[in-house]
Parts: structure tokens; sequence; C-alpha cells
């Protein structure tokens, strides 16, 4: 799988990254906490209604995403990811460090 874009999340005391790779359009979440990862999949799976900002923060429109279907829906979906599954996007985290250390 060639990877396009990789970001780290956690879920409890655990840490994990997510890999998107464009090409395949497929995710491959790694989270040792099997019901966070499950959240996670199950989420990226599926099409989100979502209000999309525009020229002001009070200008938006409601958009069909498919998490899936290229890097930008992806990384608009990872945007919503914590509400919808209380899993936390570490936007800031390498992804390495994430592999090497993967508890808090």
């Amino acid at each position: 799988m060639e990877i396009t874009y990789s970001v780290a999340i956690s879920y409890g005391r655990d840490l994990g990254y997510i890999e998107y790779s464009a090409p395949e359009k497929k995710a491959n979440v790694v989270l040792a906490n099997e019901e966070g990862k499950r959240l996670t999949e199950e989420y990226l799976a599926a099409k989100h209604e979502m209000g999309i900002p525009h020229e002001t923060l009070m200008d938006f429109t409601k958009e069909l995403v498919d998490p899936l279907a290229d890097e930008e829906s992806f990384k608009l979906a990872l945007t919503r990811l914590w509400n919808e599954t209380q899993v936390h996007v570490d936007w800031s985290r390498p992804v390495d460090y994430v592999r090497k250390n993967p508890r808090y």
C-alpha cells in the first residue's frame, strides 16, 4: 500500500496512527485498543453529511463526504472523528514517535 498521508491518533491510554493510500482509496488503522480501532474503521468506511465552511464563518453548506474518496476528504473527515468516536487525532504528534511509543 502506497501511503500518501498518515496521522497519529489516540484512544484511552493507547496511541496509534492511520495510514491513508490515495491511489488505493484505503486506510489502515493501527491501534492496540480494539474498540477504538473498530470505531475508527467504521467511521472511515461510512459517508458523512458535514457542514463545510466557505467564505465566512457563517457560510456553510451541507455536503456528503466519503472519507476514503481522496486525501482532502480523508483529512476533512478526520476533523470530525472525535465527535463521532471519541478517538482523538493527534495532528502534531509525529507518527514515528507513536510507532516507538504506543502507550502514554
